[in-house]
Order: C-alpha cells, then structure tokens, then sequence
C-alpha cells in the first residue's frame, strides 16, 4: 500500500495509528520531523504534537502531510509510468525527463507477461502517475480500465534488428 494511503487508513483508525504510521513513513523517507516540517510547510511544534499525541491534526494538516508525502515519492502525478520487460527499462538511462515547461519523472514498472503488464498498470495508476507507456500488446486492455493517458510504444528500429537477428539465426 503506498504511504499517502497508509497515512490516510492510519488517520481514520485513531490518532495512535497516525502517529505511529507518520512515524514509520518518515523513517521511511528518511526525513526527521524538523526535515518533513520544512518540506511541508508545517510548522515544527504542530508536527511535533502531532507525533506526540498532544494534538490531533485537523483536514488541513492531513492535506498537507498527503501532499507533501507524495511530492517526496514522486507519485503526486508528475511522472510518467513505463511498463516493459527488465532489459528494455535497463537501456532507459534519464529518470526524469524535460517536457516543454514541465519537469516529469519516469517511473519503471518491470512486466514480462500481459497479466503482470495489467497489474503494473493499475498499480501505477494507484501510485499516481500522470500517464502510462506501455507495449501494444496490453495499452488497448490498460486504456479500457484506467482513466490516466496511455500512450502506445512503437519499437521500429528494434523490430527491424529483431528481425535481423531471427534471419541469422534461421541461416
């Protein structure tokens, strides 16, 4: 389960599974509270009170924490999600990409089947990706049950070296 909804499930349980499940997610992340409170623009002492059962944090707050969790993960729909086979995402070298104005993450989601492609698919749609690319063998079943972009890759050269190699291999 991705932290922002651990968080969240945490939040309506009870405020002890807030601040234990905030205090793993931190750790997580590798952040102290004073590290977090400076990247979420949460004051100190709230998030301190937080964490110390001396107060509950109000919708604002919880927002904030939300927001803030999934900018440090990467998953508040800035990046873009690729599916492909192990050796295909070896041979991607960027991890973020500069698109006109926007500055985007990619995000590799390993699949060597059509079944773990689907799953791949949902899971990063879950995990908040902006967009999908994946084979044309999966994007017309991923496009039916997602409701983020998918865009289709289209391997010309590499299916024209595919091909080469077979012939060799046949001679």
């Amino acid at each position: 389960m991705p932290n922002v909804e651990r968080v969240m499930k945490a939040s309506f349980q009870s405020d002890e599974n807030l601040r234990k499940t905030l205090k793993e997610v931190l750790g997580e992340l590798g952040l102290s509270a004073r590290e977090f409170s400076k990247a979420s623009g949460i004051p100190q002492s709230t998030l301190y009170k937080i964490l110390s059962g001396h107060r509950e944090p109000n919708i604002t707050t919880l927002r904030q924490i939300a927001k803030t969790i999934r900018q440090l993960e990467g998953s508040d729909g800035n990046f873009i999600a690729i599916i492909a086979a192990r050796p295909v995402l070896d041979k991607i070298s960027e991890k973020k990409m500069k698109i006109g104005e926007k500055m985007l993450t990619l995000r590799e989601y390993s699949a060597t089947t059509i079944e773990e492609a689907i799953i791949a698919a949902i899971r990063a749609e879950r995990d908040g990706a902006a967009a999908l690319v994946c084979a044309p063998i999966v994007s017309p079943t991923v496009e039916k049950i997602l409701s983020i972009p998918v865009a289709t890759i289209i391997p010309k050269e590499s299916v024209l070296r595919a091909i080469e190699v077979a012939a060799r291999k046949i001679e």
